[in-house]
């Protein structure tokens, strides 16, 4: 399993990502405003289980490639670092602003949660960033890669969820306050910047 440092690391690096507010985040928080906090909570748990189907395909996959390629797992690791040093970039060089929550048209629950799933399934960055992101804090000399995968991913569905349950009370909030918004993306893209960096260069 990754040691203390190692998950303490992970964490502060999620919660980073997930401050910042995204797709996910913004469904969450235009639930909140048509349909009620109930319906804002709801949404948050979909995104959750959209995250679980993510987290499974990147750790049956991640598992069998390390174990039939352990030179192929190196280099995704190499090229996830850096994919983590670009987005930590366009994050810092980007304009800041405050993303505009969309209108939403009343839903049943059970409509808001498939949507949320859908949401975050069949989008590809969150794929992307998760091949790129939960590879690096998984140790072949700590145990089986397919644990430390899921136990990772499921560290980071279940602050993704609690920030999400936030997003959903915090609707004024997100669209009014500009000023927190920029400072989350920068602070989100410096934290990007110097785990890529980090990595790109552990043994």
């Amino acid at each position: 399993m990754p040691g203390g440092e190692t998950i303490a690391l992970f964490m502060a690096a999620a919660l980073a990502l997930n401050l910042t507010p995204g797709p996910d985040m913004m469904y969450v928080a235009a639930r909140g405003v048509a349909d009620g906090r109930r319906a804002g909570i709801v949404a948050a748990l979909g995104i959750g289980a959209g995250t679980l189907v993510h987290i499974a395909a990147l750790a049956l996959g991640l598992a069998a490639l390390l174990a039939a390629v352990p030179l192929a797992y190196e280099s995704l690791r190499i090229a996830g670092a850096l994919y983590l040093v670009v987005i930590g970039l366009q994050l810092l060089l980007r304009r800041p602003r405050a993303d505009k929550l969309q209108t939403l048209a009343p839903s049943p629950l059970a409509t808001v949660f498939a949507q949320a799933v859908l949401t975050n399934v069949f989008n590809p960055k969150v794929a992307l960033f998760f091949l790129a992101f939960l590879p690096q804090f998984v140790d072949p000399a700590a145990g089986p890669a397919l644990a430390q995968i899921v136990l990772l991913g499921l560290l980071f569905d279940v602050q993704d969820v609690a920030v999400a349950l936030l997003a959903s009370g915090s609707t004024a909030r997100l669209r009014a306050n500009a000023r927190a918004v920029s400072l989350l993306q920068r602070l989100t893209g410096a934290v990007f910047v110097a785990l890529g960096a980090r990595l790109a260069v552990a043994k």
